[in-house]
């Protein structure tokens, strides 16, 4: 008999195909509570993306539980201790986004400094004379202060290294590599680029407020694709504000979508791109495949690949 699965969120085609054809799958993205739809099935496993979140009221809705699938990397929308106490195993993605998330931090980076975006919007509404009043700079030559060395940083770094820039990280555990461990502190006051690749935790929630932003430079610029929740956004807000530092890039808000009276989407010296850095069609098609397939090893008693079972040592 096929294992019954709970479906939080549409996946990329041909995971949701091998899903369906080696487990049993009940919908319920388009339901506006999914323990609504749990009472009349023997849920085995649920499967999530990043926005379905999966915690106790939903656990205890599902008492054959056995497993929790997240198509990507973060695990911020499970309830891991929940599942810990509960022996259920937790299945993600570590590393599949890692290639795509350096480049999309490598183009905000591009598109701040060299203020890429403004300059196409203007020519597209005919001002090609703004070359006349154009500013902005190169990336080589600069200093890249890196918080975060796990595999997307290391990347970011290695092709940040291949601009030219100079870079320097920080990291809880230091890692072995080429470039320069300093301080916390020391990064974000040598940096002419900070960039945030930690996961959300509750000692990193907001590890960027008004006292860290303080200690960078005026022309520094910061940028996140990491979590919004690491950034205090209304210190970011009034930093931007008084040109403590000059300009923001990012992939991800605290609140996703963001309000409509939250000022950084349109604030001038930022640029918000939708939490679009992991759904490059390669990507989004890989970590949904290799999710699945490693959950339909686990609902099988087969053996999964061992990097995709999360266990609380990970971070």
């Amino acid at each position: 008999m096929k294992k019954i699965v709970l479906l939080l969120e549409t996946i990329a085609g041909e995971a949701d195909r091998i899903l369906r054809e080696n487990t049993e799958v009940i919908d319920a993205f388009n339901v506006e509570n999914p323990v609504d739809v749990t009472g009349d099935h023997d849920i085995h496993a649920i499967v999530t993306r990043g926005k379905g979140q999966v915690n106790r009221k939903l656990m205890d809705s599902c008492p054959d539980l056995a497993a929790i699938a997240r198509c990507g990397v973060g695990l911020d929308n499970v309830d891991l201790q929940e599942a810990a106490s509960r022996k259920i195993k937790v299945i993600h993605a570590p590393g599949s986004n890692s290639a795509t998330i350096a480049e999309h931090t490598l183009a905000l980076m591009l598109m701040l400094l060299r203020n890429i975006y403004h300059s196409v919007e203007r020519v597209k509404a005919g001002q090609w004379n703004c070359r006349n009043r154009y500013k902005g700079d190169e990336l080589s030559g600069k200093t890249l202060g890196i918080l975060g060395m796990g595999n997307i940083g290391q990347r970011v770094a290695r092709l940040a290294d291949a601009f030219g820039m100079e870079i320097i990280y920080w990291d809880k555990y230091p890692v072995q590599s080429p470039f320069t461990s300093l301080p916390f502190h020391e990064v974000l006051q040598k940096a002419d680029v900070v960039t945030l690749h930690v996961p959300l935790l509750k000692e990193t929630e907001n590890m960027i407020g008004a006292d860290e932003i303080g200690l960078m430079q005026p022309h520094a610029c910061l940028i996140n694709t990491a979590r919004g929740g690491l950034i205090d956004q209304g210190a970011l807000t009034k930093a931007l504000d008084s040109e403590s530092i000059a300009g923001f890039a990012a992939d991800v808000l605290a609140e996703e979508p963001p309000g409509e009276n939250e000022p950084l989407p349109v604030h001038p010296k930022s640029l918000i791109t939708p939490h679009t850095g992991s759904l490059t069609t390669t990507t989004y098609r890989n970590m949904c495949l290799s999710t699945v397939k490693n959950l339909i090893s686990v609902l099988n008693n087969r053996k999964p690949d061992p990097n995709s079972v999360f266990n609380q040592k990970q971070d």
